[in-house]
């Protein structure tokens, strides 16, 4: 098979032969029996997402082969599922169930993260889950300081990345939404953006002690980002996720009592959504996510405060980084890529994804960018907008 008409990255145009899955020539002018014009489509890496959840957070084969169909749509070709899941994985039980779930998965690579705490916020079984096949472990930072210095103390003698999400108990169990103008003027409690500082704050100085990585997901909060940036000017191991939401659409979004707006993080107002993409651009951001949690209808369709938290974004993941952040000149292609797949497969130690003589050509995608479609997810933040470019499969 020759794929003709290629587009590059870097804008080169292209032939592409491949032969039993294997790219074996890149060229212009080949030819074969069996062609295939691909228009001037873009041929891309398959996306990394480190945050990704099930539908309604529900553990199941069903919601695993849903999720994996929205990523092969969306073009992403690997995902670490989180375990705050129902039920939650941080036992052997529920980890061999998840881990035999993923067996049937087509095309795209799903890890799994355990959960380092159980429900009682003690410490999981952690060496155990890791030596069962576990990607690392994930914790929230409701855990007291003797549990998440012993969790740093697992995770630095299995040599792997924790999974963080900064958020204060107290504060966050009794708010639904940043806390700013917009909270008060619908009458719903907020969450104040100190809720993550202060314990980003607290993690820094664990994985400085214990000399480990963190990686802190969905930061939402630009003071989050300084310090993390200046650790790692210290020499601290910690690097900062932020969602795509969070540097498109501000609280503003949840007006009307919107609650496809309702994430966790929550939105944050103009003013530090205009700092975060100040810190995008200036590189203090290191890798990005969809945040994909999809939830029911019978779970959003209802009173902002009960509403559950989470969107869908994993089908229309490559369509809206290009729409969004390369045609809306926030970043270059190639930055696009370096936050979306090459820091993503670093941090998972693994190989870089290239387009050359030998690589899979299962690992890449093709992006259409003659053809518009319109999102048609009411679980969606993008639902009726109209995405200028859709995923082809190779």
């Amino acid at each position: 098979m020759i794929y003709k008409n290629c587009r590059l990255p870097n804008d080169d145009k292209v032939d592409i032969e491949v032969k039993d899955g294997l790219i074996v020539k890149i060229g212009q002018g080949l030819q074969s029996e069996e062609m295939r014009d691909m228009k001037g489509s873009l041929i891309l890496p398959k996306l990394i997402d480190l945050n990704v959840r099930l539908k309604d957070s529900n553990l199941s084969a069903t919601t695993i082969k849903q999720c994996a169909e929205d990523a092969k749509k969306g073009g992403v070709g690997t995902l670490v599922l989180q375990p705050d899941s129902t039920p939650r994985i941080n036992n052997e039980i529920v980890l061999e169930f998840a881990q035999n779930s993923i067996k049937d998965v087509d095309e795209v690579k799903m890890e799994i993260a355990i959960d380092a705490l159980q429900e009682d916020l003690s410490l999981s079984n952690i060496a155990v889950l890791l030596k069962k096949g576990a990607l690392t472990a994930r914790m929230s930072t409701i855990a007291k300081n003797n549990i998440a210095m012993k969790v740093a103390e697992y995770l630095k003698m299995y040599k792997r990345t924790l999974l963080c999400k900064a958020e204060d108990n107290s504060l966050v169990s009794q708010g639904v939404m940043f806390e700013g103008d917009v909270s008060s003027k619908l009458g719903l409690a907020g969450i104040p953006e100190l809720s993550e500082v202060v314990h980003v704050s607290r993690m820094i100085e664990i994985a400085r002690y214990y000399d480990i990585a963190i990686l802190f997901q969905s930061i939402a909060s630009p003071r989050s980002l300084d310090m993390i940036t200046t650790a790692k000017r210290e020499g601290v191991k910690v690097d900062a996720e932020v969602s795509l939401h969070h540097l498109l659409l501000s609280d503003k979004a949840c007006e009307d009592f919107n609650t496809t707006a309702k994430l966790n993080p929550p939105l944050v107002d103009d003013i530090l959504r205009e700092q975060l993409i100040e810190a995008l651009k200036e590189g203090r951001i290191d890798i990005l996510t969809q945040l994909h949690q999809p939830s029911s209808p019978v779970n959003k369709e209802v009173a902002f405060f009960d509403a559950a938290y989470g969107s869908s974004a994993l089908a229309d993941a490559w369509p809206l980084y290009y729409t969004k952040l390369v045609q809306g000149g926030i970043l270059s292609l190639e930055k696009v890529i370096e936050l979306t797949v090459e820091r993503p497969l670093a941090l998972l130690e693994k190989e870089k994804v290239e387009l050359q003589v030998g690589a899979n050509i299962k690992d890449f995608v093709a992006l259409d960018l003659s053809t518009c479609y319109k999102v048609q997810d009411s679980n969606s933040l993008y639902n009726g907008e109209t995405i200028n470019a859709k995923v082809v499969e190779l």
